[in-house]
């Protein structure tokens, strides 16, 4: 297969180790823990792994010996870079603890292991994928592991290959599938291990221990590359505005993150919409007075960066959607037999009162989209909905009416994009390669001591790589209970962006500014080799969550 020169370049990287991985280790145990809400509930759904301590590992001169064991690793869920380098960090981690240690991969996802379509991972494929995007080296899936007649299907392939511990690479969803996963082998008795490993480029998978996801390093500065590149062409034409939807549809962590970077003229972040009870109209109106107030400057051109999950934390819109995944997952099959020019007032009769009136004043394009399939969380799928072309049509409308007025100047030609998929699978950055392959030589660890229901953790991230902790937190920790499908189920609790943060304060605090003047900042695209400060810095959240 032939490489482009980077690919050849990138294959040559080392990535770098906490000290606490260098060699021997030891095991440090805290308190027992306890779930972030619903303690009652989780505990009794997780009785065999509920209130496990956090785990830190510590540099140790005593050599310690490791059984040869089978290990198997699923990659689950969307792709985020750095997936490949977690791979390769969990291959030698087991390989250092014992050479005829066997890493074996399942095949596009949880289905694999159901499937039972796996391969084995070998040191010649292994090197294939070190530092590269992507998650091809074994393909992933969103299939999710829930029922006692998959638990069962995959402890058959597990058995049959002797496998004694499973890794799952994945967000909170599929981390969830892994906590419920390791309490019924541990029921059971079956001796498998399982471990988890935080991965979303959303950014939504963290707390005190698990200070970032992978992948949302290397996807934001893919991002900001071609935001701080629109924005150059933006300043030089002088004619455009920009809307522009950034993938991450529970939290604005992508949004904030790009703003911090790229200094644009408009962000919006959905958890302050939601807080302070905003509607559309609202959020129109904002929009449309930046317009109006720098075309008053004569710049009648400007960047909006909007997070995919905008919609679902407009108050009102939250409600209505709310109502409708209830509604369709209890009469999807209704619904699928209803003519499509029906489908809205179909739905529209079926509703509150007052979420009706709100379904039917919606644009057709928006209310259809808010009724098409859903994911397999049940959830309606946000990122087929086109807030920013919905976001710009409305603010036309306002400006129209603003010029009637006698209040508006400029002219306003708006430009739309979706940055998404375009991040998901970038080269990851020396960051994420740094941090993906420690988290993989971390998981390696936490099998060989032992444990089950955890989730491989590094932390202390802004410090240089040899400063990094690493150790491991249990699942159990980050949960809560949510409605799903509609009904209650244990699952992770998604971070959402802080209002009170050292991050979203930051940007608070310059947006006026942003707003009012032209600020742009150019990152320029991800830089692999050359001076520290240029090629390992994390991303600016980090750095002002641990100022």
């Amino acid at each position: 297969m032939k490489k482009s020169a980077l690919q050849a370049a990138r294959a040559a990287y080392q990535p770098k180790l906490p000290k606490a991985l260098k060699g021997s280790l030891t095991v440090k145990e805290g308190a027992a823990t306890q779930s972030v809400a619903d303690q009652e509930a989780i505990k009794e759904l997780f009785p065999n792994t509920y209130g496990m301590p956090v785990l830190t590992f510590e540099p140790c001169s005593e050599k310690a010996s490791y059984p040869a064991i089978n290990v198997g690793v699923i990659l689950s869920g969307g792709q985020a870079p750095g997936g490949h380098n977690v791979i390769a960090g969990l291959f030698d981690g087991i390989k250092a603890m014992n050479a005829d240690c066997k890493l074996y991969g399942f095949l596009l996802g949880p289905g694999g292991l159901i499937d039972h379509k796996y391969m084995e991972l070998t040191a010649d494929i292994i090197d294939e994928y070190r530092n590269t995007g992507g998650f091809d080296i074994i393909g992933s899936g969103r299939t999710k592991l829930e029922t006692v007649e998959q638990f069962d299907k995959g402890l058959q392939i597990l058995n049959q290959l002797g496998i004694k511990a499973l890794v799952i690479i994945g967000g909170d969803d599929s981390n969830t599938n892994a906590c419920v996963l390791a309490e019924y082998y541990k029921q059971k008795n079956t001796g498998i291990q399982v471990i988890g490993c935080p991965k979303t480029i959303d950014g939504d998978l963290k707390n005190e221990m698990i200070e970032t996801s992978f992948g949302f390093d290397t996807a934001c500065k893919v991002y900001s590359e071609v935001i701080g590149n629109i924005q150059r062409d933006c300043n030089s034409a002088k004619k455009y505005w920009h809307f522009i939807k950034l993938m991450g549809r529970s939290a604005s962590h992508i949004a904030l993150e790009c703003a911090l970077q790229t200094q644009p003229n408009i962000c919006i972040i959905s958890e302050e919409v939601e807080a302070k009870g905003q509607t559309l109209n609202d959020i129109v109106d904002y929009i449309a007075g930046i317009v109006a107030a720098r075309a008053a400057d004569g710049n009648n051109f400007g960047t909006v960066l909007i997070p995919e999950g905008l919609i679902e934390f407009i108050p009102a819109m939250k409600k209505l959607i709310a109502e409708l995944n209830d509604f369709l997952a209890a009469n999807g099959d209704e619904f699928a037999k209803v003519p499509q020019n029906e489908q809205i007032s179909f739905i529209a009769s079926k509703l509150s009162k007052e979420n009706a009136a709100i379904y039917t004043s919606l644009p057709e394009g928006v209310a259809r989209q808010l009724s098409l399939d859903r994911d397999p969380h049940g959830n309606v799928q946000v990122s087929l909905i086109e807030t920013e072309k919905l976001l710009s049509e409305m603010v036309g409308r306002r400006l129209a009416e603003m010029k009637k007025e006698g209040k508006y100047v400029g002219k306003f030609s708006p430009q739309h994009h979706f940055f998404g998929y375009e991040g998901r699978c970038a080269a990851p950055s020396n960051f994420d390669a740094d941090y993906c392959y420690s988290l993989g030589y971390n998981a390696a660890m936490l099998i060989g001591s032992g444990k089950t229901g955890y989730m491989s953790s590094i932390r202390n991230t802004t410090a240089p790589a040899d400063e990094w902790v690493a150790g491991g937190i249990p699942v159990t920790m980050m949960m809560n209970m949510e409605r799903r499908h509609g009904e209650m189920k244990p699952v992770i609790q998604k971070a959402l962006v802080k209002l009170d943060g050292a991050p979203f304060k930051h940007f608070a605090a310059q947006r006026e500014e942003w707003a009012k003047n032209t600020c742009y900042v150019y990152p320029g695209p991800i830089q692999y080799f050359g001076p520290s400060s240029v090629c390992d810095q994390p991303t600016e959240t980090l750095k002002l969550e641990h100022l």
